[in-house]
């Protein structure tokens, strides 16, 4: 479904932030849509309004026009710069509403923790797709991959992967991973003729996700990836080494043998194969 609503990257201009503007920017002036270019004031930790506070807002709206004029004259693009207050996550949650898409960066190790649980915060919070960007991701990747399983959330997660590579040009890479409990390998209970058995009904649960795409996409080339062997963020991740887009629910069904599309969007985030999007979960 195509939309009007503009494209939205938040940035503190660190190394990250400036190569997620750069590619919120490109994928505005291909879609045809503005972009705004925003920076959070987290001013939760005031108490009260103190002198300084003029300040920094003062020096956010600097930054977010500096960002801004790296775009301006480069690209055919209608480019808004916005400060907000508030705390980062809720600030831009709140924001995501009047927008398509959220572009953030990475982030990157900090003080013994890291700046990425910004970006993790930011992408389960979101009402809209939260694009991830780094800084190691070389111009002209190939292909769309998508992780899925079996749960309505995947199905969204499909749904915009396949969007995203007919518009492209690309083909779409759909990967399912389960893993057999060790517990059941090591004690004998799982046969050879079970074990094929479970690997037959997941085929046939990857072929139902992407059952209507040759409807809708009859162009769209897919390639289905069934991983008995690796856990979810690792299949995804070396699947996803070089492409040009992964994407991800933001969480899946869970249970037996099942993505937890929480945990491994957590895990992806950590290990960015290639920029990413987050999907959020829309119930009908």
């Amino acid at each position: 479904m195509r939309t009007s609503k503009p494209i939205a990257v938040a940035t503190n201009d660190s190394p990250q932030s400036q190569a997620a503007v750069q590619w919120a920017a490109s994928r505005a002036a291909k879609a045809g849509l503005p972009l705004s270019i925003l920076y959070v004031v987290d001013d939760r930790w005031l108490a009260e309004p103190i002198p300084w506070t003029g300040e920094l807002l003062e020096k956010g709206e600097q930054l977010v026009e500096t960002a801004a004029g790296r775009v301006r004259g480069t690209l055919p693009v209608e480019v808004t710069t916005k400060v907000l207050e508030g705390g980062i996550a809720g600030s831009l949650r709140k924001y995501s509403t009047q927008v398509s898409m959220l572009v953030v960066g990475s982030g990157a190790p900090h003080l013994g923790g890291s700046l990425r649980d910004r970006a993790l915060q930011v992408a389960a919070a979101a009402k809209c797709p939260v694009a991830v960007i780094g800084i190691t991701e070389a111009e002209g990747g190939q292909g769309v991959v998508v992780g899925v399983d079996g749960s309505e959330e995947a199905t969204q997660a499909v749904a915009f992967a396949a969007a995203e590579a007919d518009r492209e040009g690309q083909e779409l890479t759909v990967v399912y991973a389960i893993w057999e409990p060790d517990k059941w390998v090591d004690s004998g209970a799982l046969t050879g003729t079970l074990s094929q058995r479970i690997e037959d009904e997941e085929q046939v649960v990857l072929s139902e996700t992407i059952s209507g795409l040759r409807e809708d996409y009859p162009d769209l080339v897919v390639h289905k990836i069934l991983d008995t062997e690796k856990e979810p963020a690792a299949a995804l991740v070396k699947a996803a080494a070089g492409a040009q887009l992964l994407v991800v629910g933001s969480r899946g069904r869970g249970g037996f043998k099942r993505l937890l599309l929480g945990s491994t969007a957590h895990a992806v985030l950590t290990h960015l194969p290639c920029p990413t999007v987050i999907t959020p979960i829309h119930h009908v």
